[in-house]
């Protein structure tokens, strides 16, 4: 079996399986991602993904894998959600310029009665940032609609001094882990 549903929108989340040569339907779950009082980023993107999952796994044929995943990014243990505006992305990352922070994905799998579940965290830390280099990027638009306010896949890579840990993570999805995951379950690129 190498269909994936993707209980997400994210274009790069499905980029990132197609290149790995799965087929990939996408039925986003509808589901507000707030943070929970005390909730903690890995704590929050572990329960999100989960929740995506088991939502559109009920909808879905019990012999399809469900693939449910959140991206959390995190500085000094507190959660920087997708900007409401420009302001917001413009504060976002005056916060993280010349600073280490936290990317954190859950994922999970539903295949009928399996679930399974992980995470995976990686460190990325930013160039000190000028005005005019934060004004410009949030400009693009290409901050608007990511965790963070940035794209590491994108014009958002030339913010980023170092990454400590898995690049697809901070993309959306941390591949070789979610691979492994799939593959465990008999769902792997290239077999039928």
């Amino acid at each position: 079996m190498t269909t994936v549903v993707l209980a997400s929108a994210s274009p790069r989340r499905r980029a990132l399986l197609e290149a790995a040569g799965l087929q990939v339907e996408v039925r986003a779950a509808e589901l507000a991602e707030d943070s929970w009082p005390g909730e903690d980023p890995v704590s929050r993107a572990r329960r999100l993904a989960e929740a995506k999952a088991r939502a559109v796994a009920a909808r879905v044929p019990p012999d399809q894998a469900v693939l449910g995943a959140d991206t959390v990014v995190a500085l000094d243990g507190v959660c920087r959600g997708k900007p409401v505006d420009a302001a917001d992305a413009e504060r976002t990352l005056r916060a993280l310029s010349g600073r280490w922070h936290s990317v954190t994905t859950g994922y999970c799998v539903v295949l009928g009665q399996e679930i399974r579940r992980g995470h995976v965290t990686t460190r990325v830390s930013f160039r000190p940032l000028t005005e005019g280099v934060i004004r410009r990027y949030v400009a693009s638009a290409e901050p608007l609609d990511k965790a963070g306010a940035y794209g590491i896949q994108g014009l958002g890579s030339a913010l980023v001094d170092r990454v400590d840990g898995s690049w697809s993570n901070v993309v959306g999805l941390p591949l070789a882990q979610v691979l492994a995951l799939l593959a465990d379950l008999g769902v792997a690129p290239g077999e039928e």
